[in-house]
């Protein structure tokens, strides 16, 4: 019985922190806002538990930080640690798509073109861009059968939850972006993980290219 208590727990506590990640990664809680448990518990329908426990293992993980009279508060990423997080992205995508060159099926190669159709459809919506872009590349972790560098790019992707807005604010990202996943899924549907590796390394150099732009203007 104890141990079903503790299954239940744990499974709560991770619903929760996925729940708090997702509202910081679709803007609901913005860099520098502050995380009260009362007040997540209550917007995610939860008791109060699971919320310190996900505010904890955010901590854990740099994607909240104390805040002095207001208990913690999402963190706000430095331009250096911007530009570390890409250099890691560019490493860390472009060996997936190396892999992915080498392992991918031709299903799942039809099923990411069908998903980046339905990326360069969402035009004009930057927030369902970003959904399906996460789907695209989620699907491209498959591809690369190597569950440790899947595990690498998810934590890292965790972090790039904090970066405030998605690259695709910015008129004609999404359809750059498009054709960059092209690049990269010609190169595997034919099996050159050397092409899909620099065309991955090129599509993550275009996002930080944008990113540094967007924010610039908000400066």
């Amino acid at each position: 019985m104890t141990g079903s208590k503790d299954l239940l727990s744990k499974t709560r506590g991770q619903s929760t922190y996925q729940a708090v990640l997702a509202a910081i990664r679709d803007g609901i809680y913005r860099p520098g806002d502050p995380l009260r448990e009362e007040e997540v518990a209550a917007r995610l329908g939860v008791s109060r538990t699971p919320v310190r426990e996900a505010l904890g293992r955010l901590q854990e993980k740099g994607l909240v930080e104390a805040a002095p009279g207001r208990g913690v508060a999402v963190s706000i990423l430095s331009m250096q640690q911007i530009f570390e997080l890409y250099a890691m992205r560019e490493e860390l995508e472009g060996v997936v798509a190396r892999f992915a060159a080498r392992h991918a099926t031709d299903a799942e190669i039809v099923n990411l073109e069908r998903i980046n159709d339905k990326f360069a459809a969402a035009t004009g919506d930057p927030k369902l861009a970003a959904q399906w872009n996460r789907q695209f590349h989620a699907r491209l972790y498959d591809a690369a059968r190597n569950r440790y560098l899947r595990q690498a790019v998810e934590d890292l992707q965790e972090t790039i939850a904090l970066l405030p807005d998605t690259t695709f604010v910015q008129d004609g990202r999404t359809s750059t972006a498009t054709d960059e996943h092209v690049d990269i899924l010609n190169a595997v549907r034919n099996h050159d993980p050397d092409a899909a590796e620099q065309a991955a390394v090129k599509h993550i150099k275009a996002a930080l290219e944008v990113r540094l732009a967007i924010t610039k203007t908000e400066e």
